[in-house]
């Protein structure tokens, strides 16, 4: 397995003393570096559109922008680290896929035990990549063209051309095919977006949907094809006018 020579981090907190704290203990750390903070969330979308980092430290309780509405809007997202007071808001941390949930004030040994699970995600990320290199060398890469969700006990082949959006809707997700039809599946929205292709958007908390079948974007609206009016997030709305002219 390819070893991770050194981990870039972003702190994002509005308490100075966080700051302090993670800076301390990451100087202990011949493999971690803290390349910038941020006081506010907002403030991070600049740092992160000229800074590559591979992990981030994330406060979740910030004014203006919480933690978690900030991580639900980014659409390429390093690995993530909460470091939060307030154990409520765990379970929907980990639905959102962070790799560690740290509650403050914490020890470094908890610190480091984070940091290393980062590490190990890193590091098998980089071994998966090495070996679909290796597969693809000398050949054309594989288009994949659909995916496979479970509906009850089966697995339902669903090819993205047919898939008009995605709904959250509980603890499960409709995938809707047509005006009145749709797929039910026991996972979390968020689960699916590393599956779908660049044609698929994030537009609500709430919705994914096709940009293929998209009829067009009205104020915080977005009408498909087939009729449905769709909303359109306050978080989501700059990124998805970027999507649609794009």
């Amino acid at each position: 397995m390819p070893s991770i020579k050194n981990i870039s981090a972003l702190v994002i907190d509005d308490e100075p003393l966080a700051h302090q704290v993670i800076e301390t203990y990451a100087q202990d750390l011949d493999f971690l570096e803290v390349a910038g903070h941020c006081h506010r969330a907002t403030a991070a979308y600049g740092f992160l559109a000229e800074h590559d980092v591979d992990l981030i430290f994330l406060d979740i309780n910030m004014p203006k922008l919480k933690g978690l509405d900030f991580l639900r809007t980014l659409d390429r997202r390093p690995k993530v680290i909460i470091t939060s007071a307030y154990g409520e808001y765990a379970l929907e941390s980990f639905e959102l896929q962070v790799s560690d949930y740290l509650l403050k004030p914490f020890r470094f040994s908890r610190f480091l035990r984070a940091v290393n699970k980062v590490r190990q995600e890193l590091e098998q990320g980089a071994d998966a990549g090495a070996k679909e290199g290796r597969k693809s060398s000398g050949a054309s890469a594989e288009i994949t063209d659909h995916l496979f969700v479970k509906v009850d006990r089966q697995y339902r082949r669903l090819d993205f051309k047919d898939l008009h959006y995605l709904e959250s809707y509980g603890n499960y997700v409709k995938l809707w095919t047509s005006e009145e039809d749709f797929l039910l599946t026991a996972r979390t929205l968020s689960s699916f977006q590393s599956e779908l292709p660049p044609t698929f958007q994030k537009i609500h908390k709430s919705y994914i949907v096709n940009k293929a079948l998209v009829d067009y974007l009205e104020g915080n609206q977005l009408a498909m094809r087939s009729g449905k009016i769709l909303p359109v997030g306050k978080l989501q709305r700059e990124a998805v006018k970027r999507w649609i002219v794009g």
